[in-house]
């Protein structure tokens, strides 16, 4: 589509030099993707800055640069610069602009929080399509649009191809769309301009610290999704205190909303009763007054606040309640999530790979997990490289509530895993003695762990260190007695592990299939 550049600027603070009247026929801020005739947009990141790239974008045939302050260029004579007083904001308006404001067109439910995002927007999407709705689905796992999968690079795509996802939507006859909003989404503008029906805050735990540095600083920048430049029915859990501040903000606000909680009487959905059994839960929750009992085909604890965040979300969307629980009886487990894995040869163990990549969501789910077992919860997981280091040794010490733990490798990036695995084994050690740790294998990733110090000696032996992660499922399995599970966590859905600058196919749920086959066709 063609569009001048009068006409996407018209409701945008601006100064415009050069020819309003340029005609616009795409967006971009990546000058290696400039065709001719777009628009470049300047970004000030946090490491480059856009506008030193303008002369690379003209060369590629940008005739409009949007930026923050004047650039001199060797030759400008044909070219319109269009100064803002923030490209980033800019951009995601003049994206809405540029593709008919599809949000506008939607009904939009934006879930955020440091968990259970990806879990509640499909449990949103599945309710709203047994509804009779048409649906899109935008987040980790991969976006839907109308029942057609598509992969995702980002949780939360940047604001141009935001605005293009959702103007599919539309054209696909799509009506409510459910998306994960990320922290990083929000502070880099990335749903700036989409306008929301509801918006949803699951909770907040640690995680993502390397980026915003402190959980007050965390919060705000959640908190954002609620302020009233988003303007929209609210769904808010409550079940800890940075809930219950973002509450108390929408109140005095006086905005439309509907709290939740596990383990809060006083929240508007909350848990009178539950069972937790191997496939499926049973709960009885008491919603806007009145009690009403459910039995879903998910597990865990932390998923009856999932559950409970996503019928406030669809209660909100004028979604009748009859009708929302009628849908979670039949609604899908999500890719990685406490996903059950099979074997064609017959098993007396369990295995479960899961995501759960944050202190919070370890502990949940090895909880979740000695829910539903009756023997051991054996758990295999690692630490991320070049990511917050503060959540590795409370993560080590989480682990520990298992009843046996290999610890292993995940994706090291850039870092190094030999001072990951310290980094874990440091706060294991707060609580275990180094005799409790074996290493196993020669390439472990981690120090002797005598060499750390020692802890509480009444701890028994439970836990072996193995660098090679697939060798880590193979041990763990073939430790395994009839009435065990074997917890693999960490990377769930994903399908690649990154070493330095390697990038290696690897799929968790692929991984523990075979290593199942492996030792059970040797038992």
């Amino acid at each position: 589509m063609a569009i001048t550049c009068a006409e996407l600027f018209e409701c945008i603070p601006h100064t415009l030099i050069g020819n309003p009247d340029e005609s616009i026929s795409g967006l971009t801020c990546n000058s290696n993707e400039v065709s001719s005739g777009d628009i470049f947009f300047c970004i000030v990141g946090t490491k480059i800055d856009g506008h030193t790239f303008a002369q690379d974008a003209i060369d590629r045939g940008a005739k409009v640069l949007v930026c923050e302050r004047k650039i001199y260029l060797a030759d400008s004579t044909d070219i319109t610069l269009v100064v803002v007083p923030d490209s980033r904001r800019a951009m995601a308006e003049v994206a809405s602009v540029f593709y008919g404001h599809p949000s506008q067109k939607l009904k939009v439910v934006g879930i955020t929080g440091t968990n259970g995002k990806t879990t509640t927007t499909y449990l949103v999407d599945h309710i709203a399509r047994e509804a009779g709705y048409t649906t899109g689905l935008i987040g980790t796992v991969g976006n839907h649009i109308a029942g057609i999968e598509e992969k995702s690079s980002h949780t939360t795509p940047d604001s141009i191809e935001l605005q293009q996802l959702l103007s599919r939507m539309v054209d696909a006859g799509c009506d409510v769309v459910a998306m994960e909003v990320s922290s990083h989404a929000l502070d880099l503008d990335r749903v700036w301009a989409t306008d929301f029906a509801v918006t949803g805050f699951t909770n907040l735990t640690q995680d993502h610290l390397d980026y915003h540095h402190t959980f007050e600083e965390y919060f705000d920048v959640k908190s954002r999704l609620f302020s009233k430049d988003y303007p929209s029915a609210r769904v808010i859990g409550v079940n800890e205190k940075w809930g219950r501040l973002l509450l108390d903000k929408c109140e005095v606000q006086g905005d439309d909303v509907i709290s939740f909680a596990s383990g809060a009487p006083d929240a508007d959905i909350h848990v009178v009763d539950v069972e937790y059994m191997s496939n499926s839960t049973k709960v009885t929750l008491s919603i806007l007054g009145d009690h009403h009992t459910v039995e879903y085909p998910l597990t865990g604890k932390f998923n009856v606040d999932n559950v409970a965040c996503a019928i406030g979300a669809c209660l909100k969307l004028g979604i009748d309640l009859d009708v929302v629980l009628e849908a979670l009886k039949t609604a899908r487990s999500v890719p990685g999530r406490m996903q059950y894995i099979s074997s064609d040869t017959p098993s007396e163990f369990n295995v479960i790979v899961d995501y759960a990549h944050t202190p919070d969501a370890l502990k949940k789910v090895i909880a979740s997990a000695k829910d539903v077992t009756a023997g051991d919860v054996i758990l295999v997981f690692g630490c991320e490289g070049n990511r917050d280091n503060g959540k590795r040794p409370i993560m080590g010490r989480i682990s520990l509530d298992a009843d046996k733990v290999v610890l292993t490798t995940d994706n090291t990036h850039m870092d190094d895993q030999f001072k990951i695995n310290q980094e874990v084994l440091a706060g294991m050690l707060e609580i275990a003695s180094s005799d409790d740790i074996s290493l196993e294998g020669e390439d472990t990733g981690a120090m002797d762990a005598g060499a750390i110090g020692s802890g509480n000696e009444e701890m028994i032996s439970k836990v072996t260190v193995i660098g090679d992660r697939r060798a880590a499922m193979e041990f763990a399995m073939s430790i395994a007695s009839p009435g065990d599970t074997v917890l693999i966590t960490g990377r769930g859905h994903e399908q690649y592990m990154e070493y330095g600058k390697k990038r290696v196919f690897f799929d968790d749920r692929i991984e523990a299939r075979e290593a199942m086959e492996k030792i059970l066709s040797n038992s």
